[in-house]
């Protein structure tokens, strides 16, 4: 795997995953990613998504595509923050073949709100002690 990613999960592709093409197609790589993000927030800060004041929503994403993978591969997302602002996050995903081939490249940006008036909100302290783990080296990690 990759060190330039603090954090990796391994997910299994599903039957359904790929498509006509015979491979995986292009929206499961979003949901990949969203799945890894989220999977860090609830496990590694705390984050409740059920039940939290102040929520991040996505405000932008994508991915580039560099190589195709098919079912019964797994897909290994490495996940790291490439800045982190006052009230935003972007994450960076990388999706890999288990030989370590480069599947595809993504980031989504997350602006937190709180819950009910989605009006931004700085990140909480307990969520960005957490995030700051993942910062890439080199990158900033204030500001926005």
């Amino acid at each position: 795997m990759n060190d330039d990613y603090a954090h990796w999960v391994t997910v299994p592709t599903r039957w359904k995953d790929n498509d006509l093409y015979g491979h995986v197609n292009n929206v499961v790589h979003y949901s990949l990613m969203d799945t890894a993000i989220n999977e860090w927030m609830i496990r590694s800060a705390g984050f409740d998504p059920g039940t939290a004041e102040i929520i991040g929503l996505c405000v932008e994403s994508h991915c580039s595509y560099k190589a195709e993978v098919s079912f019964p591969e797994p897909i290994q997302l490495g996940l790291r923050i490439g800045r982190l602002g006052r009230s935003s996050v972007r994450w960076e995903v990388g999706l890999y073949r288990p030989d370590g081939t480069l599947v595809a490249e993504g980031h989504f940006v997350h602006v937190f709100v709180g819950r009910e008036d989605r009006r931004p909100v700085a990140v909480p302290e307990p969520i960005r002690a957490e995030m700051e783990k993942l910062v890439a080296p080199g990158r900033p990690d204030g500001g926005g």
